[in-house]
């Protein structure tokens, strides 16, 4: 029996595609969740479309009613996506112009390059706002976290070494910076995406006298004016993939912040440190060890960071090699978006929730932070204060701080008499620096974890998240 020829482009072809070809080039099971901003694409050419008077105006109210029934069926459940009409945009043509006679001249001056291209880009400035709501929403979770712990104050590491006593309110404020960051990015990526590719057509436009202006303000492609944006090479116009690299690079960014975040959690709520103590809810248990809590959320978001970056290299290594315009190669562009989207998504929402339910634990951080060693750069300073150079008050702390475990006597005890034979300028006022208050009303430059500063930084994060 022969094959049925291909409906939307089998006009040249004798036969139609194998079935094991059409299980292998659709992509309406992934794609299908663009179909929103399909629709709204379709309904903005046919709006064009009627503008310019290629089609008349019953003809494009017939389209926009026949595409509405349509989105209605999606939102329900009740449309049925048919794999061998290969993608969401046939499906939703195909359906619409067995219904509606007039949709055949949908398709009039656009390409399914272009078409995809625009549904991309209305995704991406969607997908951009849901993100930066969850990023929003996990700096609320970590200020909250933050001003819940007060004036707490634990050791602050290098080298995972203990280094220097700060507040955890600025501990988790570095956290706040650092999504900051990334809600900027996702916002470069929405205004990247703010170019309408409509009416590039497969890659050289149209003889048609379209006006890709009109399409542009009716979808929203627009500047800060209200001047439409429309994309200015046509061929760059479909081949272009920098919007999905940008998107996948913010979000292995996410991923890399929130990946050193959980790793600051995992760590605090170890029995070694045990700073904190987790939500139970964002944790699990051992199926053989029945004391065990395992921080599995924050070990979770761990391996989520290395998904994303997968996605990442995944959309590099796709479009490195690729001549222009379009190839079909690119179809496969969308699953990494559309999973670094969800992860993302998701990671965030997790992270609300674990610092929502997590609780510093007083006494354990005082007891880590009595260690009078996290001052001795405190000491330091207070030769240099003396008029020693740095680098000698460097070396002169050093060997304070070695006579100190050679004698398995805290710094802070260690006789006058044998200090200032170190140095002269250890003089009976050098154990005041060992003095957690004041090292703290000390740091009181801009972004130091001074008091002051930590709840002049708190201030402006509230202000910011409240807005």
């Amino acid at each position: 029996m022969a094959k049925k020829k291909q409906a939307t482009w089998g006009g040249r072809f004798s036969t139609g595609p194998a079935e094991l070809m059409l299980t292998f080039s659709e992509s309406v099971s992934f794609d299908h969740r663009l179909a929103p901003f399909d629709i709204a694409g379709s309904k903005a050419h046919a709006a064009m479309l009627e503008h310019v008077g290629l089609i008349s105006a019953r003809e494009c109210r017939a389209i926009h009613r026949g595409l509405n029934r349509i989105e209605k069926e999606i939102a329900k459940g009740e449309f049925a996506w048919k794999s061998e009409l290969e993608d969401v945009h046939m499906n939703i043509e195909q359906a619409l112009t067995e219904r509606v006679p007039a949709a055949a001249k949908l398709h009039t001056a656009r390409s399914r390059n272009d078409q995809v291209a625009t549904d991309m880009r209305l995704f991406f400035k969607w997908a951009c706002a849901q993100v930066d709501d969850r990023l929003a929403g996990a700096q609320r979770g970590l200020l909250a976290l933050a001003e819940q712990a007060g004036d707490i104050l634990i050791p602050g590491y290098t080298h995972l070494q203990r280094a220097q006593p700060v507040q955890v309110a600025h501990h988790l404020a570095a956290y706040l910076e650092m999504l900051e960051r990334d809600r900027t990015r996702f916002a470069a990526v929405a205004d990247a995406a703010n170019w309408c590719p409509l009416g590039a057509g497969a890659l050289a436009g149209t003889t048609l006298p379209i006006d890709r202006e009109f399409t542009a303000k009716a979808l929203g492609f627009v500047d800060a004016r209200g001047r439409p944006r429309v994309t200015q090479n046509s061929m760059d116009s479909v081949a272009d993939r920098d919007v999905f690299v940008e998107f996948a690079t913010a979000a292995a960014l996410v991923g890399t912040h929130i990946s050193r975040l959980a790793e600051d959690l995992i760590l605090w709520a170890s029995s070694e440190f045990d700073f904190l103590s987790l939500p139970d809810a964002f944790c699990t248990g051992s199926s053989l060890m029945p004391q065990k809590k395992n921080p599995d959320a924050c070990e979770i978001l761990r391996g989520k960071a290395a998904r994303l970056q997968g996605n990442l290299t995944t959309l590099l290594t796709l479009t490195k090699g690729l001549p222009l315009t379009y190839n079909r190669d690119l179809q496969d562009d969308k699953p990494p978006i559309f999973d670094s989207f969800d992860q993302t998504v998701m990671a965030l929402e997790v992270v609300a929730g674990t610092v929502d339910g997590a609780e510093f634990k007083v006494d354990k951080c005082a007891a880590a932070v009595a260690d009078p060693a996290l001052l001795a750069t405190d000491l330091a300073d207070y030769l240099v204060e003396g008029g020693v150079p740095f680098r000698e008050a460097h070396h002169v702390v050093g060997a304070v701080v070695k006579l100190a475990e050679t004698s398995g006597v805290p710094l802070n005890e260690l006789p006058l008499a044998a200090v200032s034979e170190i140095h002269p300028a250890l003089k009976p006022d050098w154990v005041s620096v060992f003095n957690l208050k004041r090292a703290g009303v000390r740091r009181r430059g801009t972004g130091m974890p001074g008091p002051r500063q930590v709840k002049r930084q708190l201030t402006r994060w509230r202000k910011r998240l409240s807005d």
